[in-house]
């Protein structure tokens, strides 16, 4: 034992002891010409070194494109996207940024609201030195005219997708961009300005009407310019018009009666009625409906698309509480489109009746949000549980369920891994962890009963413009592998404030109302 323990105290006080060289060994030292230190790096090519780079976050490429002159060449040539603050400031650096970043591919230039943007000069000298540009996003760029979007489309004509938001130039500006852009794909107009009622001016659709596959229309006092692009894109699988004023029924007529391979529909705050939904009926091949808040729309036009649309898959309908979308519309939706695999109702009159036929019907749904509707209770879940068997995510928000309805999701929906249940005022918290505990790997979210009215405005069932948005299932799934339950922080904070305020530490109330405001919501 002692000559074990002298053999370990050696070891260890060999490596501690500091080392002598003896004059021998300095003397060999010398004698061997170890030579300059290498840098390895140099033996990775360019193009691996440039996937790294892609591999990196935002902050960390900066930093690594520091490191020396190779690796800031390198990541210079590689960047594909870039994003700049377009604040009149910038103006004097523009030729510097693009002579560095000469392969950027995909551009976006965004000015506060108030700060001065860049001009139409700055424009032009990107559009020449950017001969790579295919995607290109302004954001409230108001110096930028109709001269200055002439001047970038002749120069910049392989543009796939624009995007344009709270400019000042208007329909001109659009029809260069459509002229000179023949691969134009995708076109989002938001906010311009210059699209007002006094303007007699219409979008000549150009040659990139032949090319283009989706358009967005948000926040336009006078959209129906458009309505010559829209009509002659034949090639259009995408359309969303939201918020724009006028009457819309004649344009989706026009759109209906030679539009054969639109898919998907996106319909919000509209005046459109069930003409404008027959006629959109007319294109078979529709797979995703939105009908948000458009409160001329009733059964009449959900039936007449479910009769024509065999092949829908999604479905967002907000009723807005007008009681003008209910039984008679879903119950046709149930019988006839039995790929249904998405169902997001908000606000809708429905009844057991409908819920039943959609449960025994569409045995493809994965995805279903019930929101504001006071007519859904245990009975529904219970059966929505038993008929679902495909189902894999659930979100409930201000329903009349009860721990039943909780208690029927445990024996029922086997492929079920995420369940949202949000202001249901008779869904305690242990119910909630029973069924965790009781499907280990289902993710239960929930939040309790908040003095709010049961309309699913603020839904979190997700968001786009409607407020409800699933994001893509498949891989990007995630399910815990053990029980969870999260609790909504707004829930927590307001529950604190309300312990408070009874202790009189507080003079006011804390009252939300749910009828006004746009919804914010997030992914289910």
């Amino acid at each position: 034992m002692g000559q074990s323990s002298s053999t370990t105290n050696y070891s260890i006080n060999r490596f501690l002891t500091p080392a002598t060289i003896s004059s021998e060994s300095s003397d060999l030292a010398d004698e061997i010409n170890i030579g300059p230190l290498r840098d390895h790096t140099e033996d990775i090519p360019d193009d691996c070194l440039a996937y790294i780079f892609q591999l990196l976050r935002a902050g960390d490429r900066k930093s690594s494109s520091l490191v020396c002159k190779r690796w800031l060449r390198v990541d210079a040539q590689s960047r594909r996207r870039l994003s700049l603050i377009a604040q009149s400031e910038i103006i004097s650096y523009v030729p510097t940024i693009f002579t560095r970043f000469d392969s950027v591919a995909k551009l976006s230039l965004r000015c506060g609201r108030k700060s001065v943007s860049l001009n139409d000069d700055a424009l032009l000298m990107i559009s020449i030195r950017c001969e790579n540009l295919t995607r290109l996003k302004l954001r409230g760029c108001r110096e930028l005219t109709e001269l200055g979007m002439a001047n970038f489309a002749k120069n910049c004509k392989n543009l796939t997708k624009f995007s344009c938001g709270s400019c000042n130039f208007g329909v001109e500006g659009i029809n260069w961009i459509l002229k000179y852009c023949t691969d134009l794909e995708e076109l989002t107009i938001k906010r311009l300005r210059s699209v007002n009622n006094g303007n007699e001016l219409i979008i000549v659709p150009g040659a990139a009407a032949s090319s283009i596959k989706s358009i967005c229309l948000k926040e336009l006092v006078n959209g129906q310019c458009f309505e010559p692009l829209v009509v002659e894109c034949k090639k259009l699988k995408t359309l969303k018009v939201i918020r724009c004023l006028g009457d819309w029924d004649s344009v989706l007529v026009k759109i209906g009666n030679g539009n054969g391979i639109l898919s998907d529909v996106h319909l919000e705050r509209l005046q459109v009625s069930d003409i404008g939904l027959g006629a959109i009926a007319k294109c078979v091949n529709i797979d995703s409906l939105h009908i948000v808040r458009n409160p001329d729309c009733s059964n009449l036009g959900l039936v007449s698309v479910a009769e024509n649309c065999r092949k829908l898959r999604k479905l967002h309908i907000d009723g807005w509480n007008i009681n003008r979308i209910g039984d008679e519309g879903l119950i046709a939706v149930a019988k006839r489109c039995p790929e249904l695999q998405e169902l997001v109702l908000i606000c809708v009159q429905v009844t057991h009746l409908s819920m039943a036929a959609i449960a025994v019907n569409c045995q493809r749904l994965e995805r279903l949000a019930l929101c504001g509707i006071g007519a859904i209770g245990d009975a529904e879940i219970a059966c929505i549980a038993a008929k679902c068997v495909e189902l894999k995510k659930l979100c409930i928000k201000g329903c009349a369920i009860s721990d039943t309805a909780i208690e029927a999701l445990a024996w029922g929906c086997p492929n079920l891994v995420k369940v949202k249940v949000k202001k249901c005022r008779g869904v305690s918290s242990e119910v909630v962890n029973w069924l965790s505990r009781r499907k280990g790997s289902l993710v239960v979210s929930f939040d309790a009963a908040e003095s709010e009215g049961l309309d699913g405005s603020g839904s979190d069932v997700g968001g786009q413009e409607s407020g409800v948005e699933f994001p893509v299932m498949g891989d990007q799934v995630v399910v815990g592998d053990g029980p969870s339950v999260s609790v909504g922080r707004l829930a927590l904070l307001r529950a604190k404030l309300g312990y408070f305020a009874s202790r009189n530490l507080v003079p006011c109330a804390f009252n939300k109302s749910s009828n006004h405001g746009d919804s914010s919501s997030s992914n289910l």
